[in-house]
Parts: structure tokens; sequence; C-alpha cells
């Protein structure tokens, strides 16, 4: 192959890569809206593996209205917590409107698309603290858990 073939290549290689990058919104939006059960399945399997351009766009979609897809008090809050070493147990039933707060600061949160991220990813709870609106809680909580 000569260097002109060799340079065409990897034109159409870098072509082809864009275009697929920008095609994942649709991709996201038509999957989101004609096999929404599907979407919805896949949105909650924390380890269900995805292209990274893919995820990025999923993050973004939570991100814009998740409330169809996902309850984030459901699905990422239990994980949540295990970062900060708690578990549903911790919580009395002394701490039912506690709980119940948690959930709900967790079901309005700004940054869900991150939070599905960080958890799909395995994140440290150092790195939780910086966009988790529930970290002081919860950092109170362990604390309280431990002692």
């Amino acid at each position: 192959m000569n260097d002109k073939q060799t340079e065409r290549q990897g034109w159409l290689a870098r072509l082809e890569q864009r275009l697929f990058e920008a095609s994942i919104p649709q991709v996201v939006q038509g999957i989101r809206n004609e096999a929404s059960v599907d979407f919805r399945e896949l949105v909650r399997d924390l380890n269900a593996p995805m292209a990274p351009a893919f995820e990025r766009e999923v993050s973004r979609t939570l991100n814009r209205g998740a409330e169809r897809d996902l309850i984030p008090a459901v699905t990422l809050m239990p994980v949540m917590m295990e970062r900060f070493g708690l578990g549903r147990e911790d919580f009395s039933a002394n701490d039912a409107g506690l709980f119940a707060e948690l959930e709900t600061v967790c079901n309005h949160c700004p940054v869900v698309g991150r939070c599905w991220k960080a958890m799909r990813a395995g994140d440290t709870r150092e790195t939780c603290r910086g966009f988790c609106p529930n970290a002081q809680a919860f950092e109170g909580k362990s604390l309280e858990a431990a002692g």
C-alpha cells in the first residue's frame, strides 16, 4: 500500500468515526422512543456494556429528564450508599423521614447523568462527594453507623 492509500484509509476511518459519533444522539433517542422498555432496562443495568459515545449520550439524556427512564433512588442511591459504607439496614425506623428525604433529593438530582456514569464506573466515595447532593448526609450517617 502506498502513502496515498494509507492516508486515504486514515481519513476515511476518521470520517466514519465522526459520523458514528454524530449519529449517537439520534440513535439514543430512537431507542428511547421506539424501544422504551429495552432502553429503561439498559439504563437500569449499571453493568451493561456500552460504547463510550453511547454512554455519554445516555448520561446527557438522563440529565435532561430521567423520570421516565430511571428512578434514581431505586437504581443509583443504593449503589451510592455502598460507596459511603451504608446499606438500607443502617437506617432504623426512626430514620424513615431522613431516608425519604434522601430519596426525594436523589430523585430530583440535577446531575443524575453524572451519578449514573460514576456508579457504572465504580467511582470512589471521594469522587462522589464532589457532586452528590446527599453526600454530606451519607457521610454523617456513615459515621453514626460506625460509632
